[in-house]
C-alpha cells in the first residue's frame, strides 16, 4: 500500500507529532467550479484550516499515487487540466494503475485519508440516495463508505438535489450517527432547513470530539456525519432551489445524463440560473465546514 500513497512532508510531520490534520477532497477543484475560481477556493479553504491551527491535507490521485496534501502547483494543475477523472472507490484501482489524474469524491477521499491516518474530513455536501432510487438503485458509494471507514465527515448536510429522507434512513440502516451542529433540524446544503429533524444534535467541537472518541474506542467502525448548517447570511430559499433542481433534473433526463455526471450537471445548472448566488453559497459553506472540522480535529 505504501507504494501507492505519497504524503506531503508537512502532513507527514503533523501526523507523526499528533497535530490536528483535516482532509479535503479535490472533486470541488476539478468538477465543482470553473477555473480560476476552483483553485482560489481550494487555497482559501486550506487557509481557513491553517487559521484554526490545523494542517490541511487535500487529497487527489496523480501519476499512479494517492496524494495526501497538495502543493499550490498541484492545486493549479487539478484546476486547469481537462479530463481529470472523478474518482469514487470503484475507479481508484483503474485510475492508479493507468496513472491517470483523478479528483477524489467523498468516498475515495475518506478511504485515502483513513489509509494515511487522518480522522477528520471537511467537504461541501455528501452524496446519498438519489431521487427515484427506488427504480434506479442510484445510491452514492459515499454512504456505504461511511458505514465502514473511521473518518468523520463535516458537511452542510446532503446535497439538496438528493432524496434527503431516504438518505437519512439509509445512514440509520448502516449505523452511521448523524449529528447536527447547533440546531435540531437537519440542514440541506444551500439552506439550514430541510423539513427533516436531525437524529442527533451537539453544540460544541469538544462534544463532537468526545462522541468520535467513544465510538472508535468501542470498536464501532464507520463514520459520523457532522451536519454543519450553512452560515445564515449565505442561505438560499429552499423553494427557489427546489424549482431549479426540478428543471435541472428534467433537462438531465432529456439529455440522457446519468450516473456520476448528474450531480455536476445539476450544480452547474443551479449556478448558472442563480446569477452565481449558489456558487457563493457553496464556497461559504465549504469554508465554514473546514473551520468546524479544524476545531473538532484540535479537540480530538
Amino acid at each position: 500500500m505504501i507504494n501507492y500513497i505519497k504524503i506531503h512532508p508537512e502532513v507527514q510531520h503533523a501526523l507523526e507529532n499528533n497535530l490536528p490534520v483535516v482532509a479535503l477532497e479535490s472533486t470541488i477543484i476539478s468538477h465543482g467550479m470553473p477555473w480560476p475560481q476552483n483553485a482560489i477556493t481550494a487555497k482559501s479553504v486550506e487557509a481557513v484550516v491553517r487559521a484554526q491551527g490545523a494542517i490541511p491535507a487535500t487529497i487527489a490521485i496523480k501519476d499512479g499515487c494517492c496524494l495526501v496534501g497538495l502543493s499550490s502547483d498541484d492545486i493549479d494543475y487539478f484546476g486547469q487540466t481537462k479530463g481529470v477523472w472523478k474518482v469514487s472507490l470503484r475507479d481508484m484501482p483503474y485510475v492508479i494503475a493507468n496513472k491517470l489524474p483523478g479528483a477524489t469524491t467523498v468516498a475515495a477521499t475518506m478511504r485515502i485519508a483513513a489509509m494515511a491516518g487522518i480522522r477528520i474530513f471537511a467537504t461541501g455536501g455528501i452524496g446519498g440516495v438519489h431521487r427515484g432510487a427506488e427504480t434506479t438503485m442510484d445510491i452514492s458509494a459515499d454512504l456505504t463508505e461511511m458505514a465502514q471507514t473511521n473518518v468523520a465527515v463535516v458537511a452542510a448536510g446532503v446535497k439538496s438535489i438528493l432524496d434527503i429522507g431516504l438518505t437519512l434512513e439509509y445512514l440509520e440502516t448502516m449505523g452511521v450517527p448523524v449529528v447536527t451542529y447547533g440546531q435540531d433540524e437537519f440542514p440541506s446544503f444551500y439552506s439550514s432547513k430541510s423539513g427533516f429533524a436531525s437524529p442527533l444534535r451537539l453544540d460544541t467541537p469538544l462534544a463532537f470530539a468526545q462522541l468520535l472518541k467513544a465510538k472508535w474506542d468501542l470498536g464501532l467502525n464507520g463514520s459520523v456525519l457532522i451536519a454543519n448548517p450553512i452560515p445564515a447570511k449565505y442561505e438560499m430559499e429552499p423553494t427557489v432551489i427546489e424549482q431549479h433542481i426540478q428543471q435541472a433534473l428534467a433537462d438531465a433526463a432529456k439529455q440522457n445524463i446519468k450516473g456520476k455526471e448528474v450531480t455536476p450537471f445539476i450544480l452547474q445548472h443551479i449556478a448558472s440560473h442563480t446569477q452565481g448566488e449558489s456558487l457563493e453559497a457553496n464556497i461559504a459553506l465549504i469554508k465554514n465546514n473546514a473551520k468546524v472540522a479544524s476545531e473538532i480535529a484540535k479537540e480530538l
